[in-house]
């Protein structure tokens, strides 16, 4: 059965950091990319970060560059995202996606509908 288990989500000062971990299980992690989405409430989910684990290309949004970091564990099947100096707008539900290449088209890793699999979500909250 596969699975992606968010946690480490929670409540933070703005400025402050969090990390947020995705554990993978019941696919061959290695031929996967995975996605971290966010989806605020009203608000369309969008993409945040991907990291492909055949390469470790990495990819982030505009908003985040600079601030967020993430990073994979292949021992582990675990990925995090290392998210710092987060602002109140950072405020959503968090979730990880796993999508099997070949990728391709433009901007891939952050296209919802190619992804294959999806975890719960975990809430991330900055307050003002």
């Amino acid at each position: 059965e596969v699975q992606l288990v968010e946690s480490g989500g929670g409540l933070v000062q703005a400025g402050g950091s969090l990390r947020v971990s995705c554990a993978a299980s019941g696919f061959t992690f290695d031929d996967y990319a995975i996605g971290w989405f966010r989806q605020a409430p009203g608000k369309e989910r969008e993409g945040v970060s991907c990291i492909r684990n055949t390469d470790g290309n990495s990819y982030y949004a505009d908003s985040v560059k600079g601030r967020f970091t993430i990073s994979s564990d292949n021992a582990k099947n675990t990925v995090y995202l290392q998210m710092n100096s987060l602002k109140p707008e950072d405020t959503a539900v968090y979730y990880c996606a796993a999508v099997k290449g070949p990728w391709y088209g433009d901007s891939w890793y952050f296209v919802r509908e190619m992804y294959n699999y999806w975890g719960q979500g975990t809430q991330v909250t900055v307050s003002s």
